[in-house]
């Protein structure tokens, strides 16, 4: 019996090895911070830039990339389902037609790169890992071809015509050649929520290792009380509303009343 134990210890050893002599050891990895992992909105608010910074260390005795290093940054905002429409003539009147509802995509889509990311990997790497803006997946109530699908289309231009979508090809420098910074810009509309960062390390078209973090965007002050009220309390919010509409008309009309 222990014979037997030894044995089946030493094939399953045997196997392991034989699996990993084909793999090679990670040599590098990367380490990111960022300047702000917060950013705060209130009424003066006209967007932020935080910058992210990363290094590419190297294991003891590990030789350096002499081609260098490609880095890809992916900034995903807050998810939710968004529907698209497309409109019709009739009778001189422009209605809605045929919809399509995404579901559960992010409203903030931003790939920074060194350079271009065709430059960076193959086609195949770039669909694998799903990294750009067409490759990004994007579900729907209806399955289309994605290169036809005209809401699809309809939708990512949409999201490039107000910054939301946007791939940036010299958006990433490097410093030195394993140090490298990014700015993360943030427009003044930037939906709240938490957005993921994720740090792709490449080399020769490989992707060698990533690196994640993440950035919050919350409302302060007066902006923040107004709609943690809206939230919470839906029906006294509706009231003072409209109290303060009807009390606003009614100062207007003596202050403008002809006498």
């Amino acid at each position: 019996m222990m014979s037997l134990r030894l044995t089946r210890l030493a094939a399953a050893t045997l196997a392991l090895a034989a699996a990993t002599a084909g793999t090679p050891a990670r040599a590098e990895r990367v380490v990111v911070a960022l300047s702000a992992h917060r950013v705060l909105i209130n009424s003066s608010f006209t967007g932020a830039e935080p910058v992210l910074f990363g290094a590419v260390e190297r294991e003891p005795g590990s030789a350096a990339q002499h081609s260098g290093y490609d880095v890809v940054v992916t900034v995903i905002g807050p998810r939710q389902d968004v529907v698209t429409r497309e409109k019709e003539r009739v009778a001189g009147i422009w209605v809605n037609a045929k919809s399509r509802t995404f579901f559960e995509v992010p409203i903030y889509l931003v790939v920074l790169s060194n350079r271009p990311l065709t430059a960076i990997a193959s086609p195949d790497t770039l669909q694998r890992l799903q990294m750009g803006i067409a490759q990004t997946p994007l579900a729907a109530d209806a399955a289309d071809d994605p290169t036809t699908d005209a809401f699809r289309a309809a939708f990512l231009r949409l999201n490039r015509e107000r910054g939301f979508y946007r791939e940036e090809a010299n958006a990433i420098t490097f410093l030195t050649p394993d140090l490298f910074r990014a700015a993360v810009e943030l427009p003044a509309n930037a939906p709240i929520g938490n957005y993921e960062i994720d740090v792709k390390l490449f080399a020769e078209g490989a992707l060698l290792t990533r690196q994640t973090s993440a950035i919050e965007i919350v409302k302060v002050g007066f902006e923040q009380f107004v709609a943690n009220a809206a939230r919470e309390h839906g029906l006294a919010y509706g009231l003072a509303t409209a109290t303060l509409a009807l009390l606003t008309g009614w100062a207007g009309s003596i202050v403008f009343r002809r006498d």
